[in-house]
């Protein structure tokens, strides 16, 4: 399926109402250097009252953002990018590829960075690769380098004040900018979710936390339902406007008796403090709740990053870039505001999708979308939303057993008009049942459960069960989840799977392939869940493996091991051998380690070699003190590839010297050349002692392929002194170069072995 970027991808916007699109042609004057709009409506129309100007001394952080170069070039590049039939299709951009490519200019940037320190600012921050220089400066340098007045207004909606600039600002270089962060608070981000559950009764029944609510495993256990996949190798990014205090993160794992290995880093994104401490008025629970449900979707992570800052651009860029610590593929924002430009942050969501990046965004948690609801930035076509469900497992950390949509969940038709996306375009995706738009972004695109069902530990201030939930735990849960999608994507075909709308709509609408789903039909949000696509669960959630495995193909993690002889008798005091092969299906060819536990005191288990690359095999060593007691002791050999681990079990049986003796045995030569067509041999030698008294029985085992070997006679009789002449035949098409062969040897319920080293050539 080939996706047109041109809608998907596209920055131009069509505002909702008469009086915001005649400010937006005022804002796109002759002249304007500025290409996005600044001005809020309420300020232009006389709907927010003017109060006073703002005090010049005042010091304000601004974000200025240079704009994409070339464009329409990025638009053509993204198309092929996603389009399964090209050349370059999820062959994804590094960061300072993209900066070449498509980033601003080195003499643009620093035009930029002249301009600021020219006119009194303090440059504090920000990159090229960011695309954004960020700086300090009073109101009154801000007002004489803008060409604009700081003014402050009574909010029309909210109970507080409010600082925007009176006009659109203006600057004077050769080139415009994309757009100035910080120049207004009208529209303060708040929490996807966190609202209390407004009657108080529990909503969880089936959760493995206190009074039954759901835990972070909960939703691991529902959603994937297997141990194979960790999120190992991969890494998540947070969006946040608040910081946290890891210590919440501690006591939530402490008090539900698990422990969290992922390492968790802080980022200021633009001089933020990361930390959030209740006592000075800070509210930790976001944080704490995307960090807690993230780790435990994707334990296994190498790490996971938590980007704090002022402003949104200011943290995408730091997420877009390799500043401050590791591109992350799976990003989460459960976060909602209403930039005074829908498409002021279009150029970071296009660039995550150039490097290979997924941006969940929380739908919202209070209902159907509407411009008094605020949708952004889940209303964004470049982004995956995500909406809500209210979900019930089979038991207490259980599998899947039903879902309803949740009525609280965001969704709808983009009340800002954004363009609606071709991967919506197909077939099947809007119909008359979901009531979709066939002209503007529709959403959700996925969902996870967010009724008021989740346990919460945050603000130093002990924990909560049932009393919160929102699409804000939805979205790190899915990035979580990504993480394992990611996983399995490079050990399959080498990269990670990018912007994954595109995937996901075709695989559903195009291919009709709605096994990978849990597929929503009761509940609503002012819009019905139905069957297939719905403004309200969107495609619904994640179906375990099976959705993992139809985006990425069946896990390349097919090995086997196992063990000859399976059951092996040995003296106190002496040793003895089995043979560990490994066997490959699917197109496997990773290094696999050995290792073995169970072993009692004084049994010592070494492997040789100890790790194998795909198929082969490997001498397993099991060396027995004299002091270890007699009995029969299951050995546990295990085979490591990754996160894939498969065993098998290998039967000590230890005999006492002083109850029936024991024998030694040996080959000599112990190493024969061969070439096609002929034969050798090695002369076994037995030898017995303490009264010792019993026959001897001779086998062999790990011949290549094309080898047989023989015995003059396979066994020793009583008392079991005696010699065998071994025979090796290496037949022509024999495979050829180095091998082991293992001779074992029983008797008296004790079992020796020993090896031959062949080596065959043509």
């Amino acid at each position: 399926m080939r996706f047109r970027t041109s809608s998907l991808f596209g920055l131009c916007r069509v505002l909702s109402s008469v009086a915001a699109l005649s400010l937006f042609m005022v804002a796109s004057a002759p002249g304007q250097s500025v290409m996005t709009w600044h001005t809020r409506l309420e300020v232009t129309s006389g709907q927010a009252k003017f109060v006073n100007r703002m005090p010049g001394t005042q010091i304000l952080r601004l974000d200025i953002v240079l704009p994409l170069r070339d464009q329409a070039g990025l638009e053509d590049f993204l198309q092929e990018l996603y389009d399964s039939s090209s050349p370059i299709y999820r062959h994804f951009l590094t960061v300072p590829e993209f900066t070449e490519r498509f980033g601003p200019a080195q003499e643009d940037y620093d035009a930029v960075v002249a301009f600021a320190k020219g006119s009194g600012f303090k440059v504090v921050g920000g990159s090229r690769d960011g695309m954004e220089v960020q700086v300090e400066g009073s109101v009154t340098v801000i007002e004489a380098a803008l060409n604009v007045a700081m003014g402050v207004y009574q909010h029309p909606t909210e109970n507080r004040t409010f600082y925007a600039p009176d006009r659109e600002p203006s600057v004077p270089l050769g080139f415009p900018l994309w757009h100035i962060s910080g120049l207004d608070n009208f529209s303060i981000p708040h929490p996807a979710s966190l609202h209390r559950n407004p009657n108080g009764k529990p909503n969880a029944t089936t959760g493995s936390g206190p009074a039954a609510s759901f835990l972070g495993s909960d939703m691991r256990a529902a959603y994937y339902g297997g141990t194979t996949l960790t999120g190992a190798g991969q890494s998540v990014g947070l969006l946040e406007f608040y910081g946290t205090d890891l210590a919440d993160v501690n006591t939530y794992f402490t008090n539900v008796g698990q422990t969290n290995k992922v390492p968790i880093t802080l980022i200021s994104t633009d001089g933020s403090s990361t930390n959030c401490l209740y006592s000075m008025n800070c509210d930790d629970a976001e944080p704490t709740i995307d960090i807690t449900q993230a780790v435990s979707m994707a334990p296994g992570l190498t790490r996971l990053y938590v980007y704090v800052g002022g402003s949104d651009t200011a943290i995408l860029s730091a997420m877009t870039t390799t500043t401050y610590a590791p591109l992350s593929t799976q990003l989460s924002c459960s976060w909602s505001w209403t930039p005074a430009d829908p498409k002021t942050d279009d150029p970071y969501y296009m660039k995550m999708a150039a490097q290979g990046q997924n941006f969940f965004a929380a739908a919202g948690d209070s209902g159907a979308w509407t411009l008094t609801n605020p949708s952004y930035p889940a209303e964004d076509a470049n982004v995956v939303s995500v909406g809500g469900t209210d979900l019930t497992t089979a038991s207490a950390g259980g599998a899947w057993a039903s879902e309803t949509a949740w009525s609280d969940s965001g969704g709808g038709v983009s009340p800002h008009h954004i363009a609606i996306p071709s991967w919506q375009k197909l077939s099947g995706v809007v119909n008359a049942s979901n009531r979709g738009s066939t002209s503007y972004r529709n959403g959700p695109d996925v969902s996870a459960n967010a009724n008021y069902s989740y346990y919460v530990c945050a603000d130093q201030n002990g924990c909560t069960a049932n009393l919160y939930g929102g699409t804000s735990f939805a979205a790190p849960l899915w990035a979580g989840y990504m993480a394992l999608v990611n996983q399995q994507a490079v050990a399959n075909i080498g990269r990670p799977l990018g912007f994954i709308c595109p995937t996901i709509y075709d695989l559903l609408a195009e291919q009709g392939n709605t096994t990978g789903f849990h597929d929503i039909t009761s509940g609503a949000n002012g819009y019905p869940a139905v069957k297939g696509y719905d403004l309200v669960t969107g495609w619904g959630s994640p179906n375990g493996a099976s959705l993992i495995n139809a985006l990425t193909g069946a896990p390349a993690t097919g090995f086997t091991v196992s063990a000859s002889p399976t059951t092996v008798s040995v003296a106190q005091g002496s040793s003895a051998t089995s043979t560990i092969t490994t066997a490959v299906s699917g197109g496997f060819n990773s290094s696999i380690a050995l290792s073995a536990s169970g072993e009692p005191s004084g049994v010592s288990v070494t492997f040789g070699p100890s790790s194998i690359n795909g198929a082969g095999t490997s001498t397993m060593t099991m060396s027995v003190a004299s002091s270890t007691p007699a009995g029969t002791y299951p050995i546990t050999v295990t085979g490591t590839s990754g996160n894939a681990t498969q065993s098998t079990t290998v039967s000590l049986n230890v005999a006492s010297v002083g109850s029936g003796g024991d024998f030694t045995f040996k080959a000599s030569p112990a190493s024969l050349a061969l070439a096609w067509g002929s034969s050798g041999t090695s002369t076994i030698t037995t030898t017995v002692s303490g009264g010792f008294n019993s026959a001897i029985a001779l086998s062999a085992s790990g011949m290549p392929s094309g080898v047989t070997v023989s015995f003059s006679r396979t066994i020793i009789a009583a008392p079991g002194s005696g010699t065998s002449t071994l025979t090796i035949t290496a037949h022509s098409g024999a495979k050829t170069g180095s091998s082991t062969i293992t001779i074992t040897a029983t008797g008296g319920g004790v079992t020796h072995t020993t090896a031959v080293a062949l080596n065959i050539a043509l």
